[in-house]
């Protein structure tokens, strides 16, 4: 993603003013992090989004004029490289649901300590997913719940089968993404180097034509290819 020198460039989106600030500032304070704007609505963060090209916006769900989910999906459409990171007070299965499948990388909650978002930042900048623990099993068991009731309301789905079919191994990654590991202990439990996974996850990720590791992980389910 970030091909030049200098610090990761993060926007701030949030309707709360004294939020937006305490995290900017925690942001610009850790090393190889910048916080270079705030938005107060969605649709001020598709604006900046524009203006600034940030490598990471950090969206709240509930805004005036323009919510998260929204503004995630116009910001993924346009801009598929900039990494969003959904920081909200739901804790709803429906909504993270909804926030990943308009493209958000990951999904925590704003109760987590302040090193905890900071390090969801950090994973989210670096192909990860983060996603509040409490709620990736509650995923995993929806989507898997969902792909049982087939491909009904989405035929879309139908025509999402990658031309190229994934290989056992990239099925083995993928299943343990789907987890909630990290590309580390996935390593660790492969018995593989962490360059490796991250390869196997970029061929995932194009020959499922999506953006990054977390939508790959919901595509693979939605079809099929992978169980929770």
């Amino acid at each position: 993603m970030k091909d030049g020198a200098g610090p990761f460039r993060v926007l701030v989106a949030d309707d709360h003013p004294l939020f937006r600030r305490a995290f900017g500032a925690m942001i610009s304070a850790e090393e190889g992090l910048e916080a270079v704007g705030e938005a107060e609505d969605g649709l001020e963060a598709v604006e900046l989004c524009r203006e600034l090209r940030p490598d990471l916006i950090l969206m709240d769900l509930s805004m005036p004029r323009m919510g998260g989910l929204e503004a995630t999906r116009e910001i993924k459409g346009s801009f598929p490289e900039t990494v969003v990171l959904i920081v909200t007070a739901d804790d709803s299965e429906d909504l993270m649901l909804e926030a990943i499948r308009a493209g958000a990388a990951g999904y925590v909650l704003k109760i987590e300590r302040p090193e905890r978002l900071v390090s969801a930042a950090r994973a989210a900048l670096a192909g990860e997913s983060p996603i509040d623990a409490g709620l990736a099993g509650r995923l995993v068991r929806r989507i898997a719940a969902e792909g049982e009731e087939g491909m009904n309301g989405r035929p879309e789905l139908a025509f999402a089968t990658p031309t190229v079919p994934l290989t056992p191994r990239e099925i083995e990654v993928l299943g343990l993404v789907v987890t909630g590991k990290t590309n580390r202990l996935i390593a660790g439990e492969l018995h593989m180097s962490l360059s490796t996974v991250k390869r196997h996850l970029e061929r995932v990720v194009k020959k499922l034509g999506v953006s990054d590791r977390t939508q790959a992980a919901v595509r693979a389910m939605e079809l099929g290819l992978i169980s929770g």
